[in-house]
């Protein structure tokens, strides 16, 4: 059995892209899986964005921690998340993929101490760059 997923992308426009990302835990958890895959997404100039700005998370998380960082040889840490809240970085302009070496600028997720019945229901806000 695996846990149970989903990826939903709640909004697409040309510089904006908001995704809900959701879990049910079986135990089995979650390693380094491609959330956001920027090649399947367009920018404001109609070609795939050369990254992602983080403007805000809302995160409902039971019984486990969420790591959400982006793909580069070396993952570039975007958030660690557990319980409920609300990150909102769009005040400071958002938080910038540093764009260190190798990978691919993806968003990707990693569950820590997932258990049985555990859960996640996150939304990344998201400004795609040109």
């Amino acid at each position: 059995m695996a846990d149970a997923v989903n990826i939903k992308t709640v909004f697409n426009g040309g510089r904006h892209l908001v995704v809900r990302l959701t879990n049910v835990s079986d135990g089995t958890g979650e390693a380094a899986v491609i959330k956001v895959d920027k090649s399947t997404f367009t920018g404001p100039d109609g070609t795939e964005p050369t990254s992602f700005v983080v403007e805000k998370i809302e995160y409902d998380i039971l019984g486990m921690q969420v790591q959400l960082h982006w793909d580069h040889t070396t993952p570039d840490v975007i958030a660690v998340i557990s319980g409920a809240g609300y990150l909102d970085w769009s005040p400071a302009g958002g938080l910038v993929d540093p764009g260190s070496a190798g990978g691919t600028g993806d968003i990707e997720l990693t569950t820590v101490g997932h258990a049985a019945g555990d859960s996640y229901t996150i939304t990344l806000w998201l400004r795609k760059k040109d």
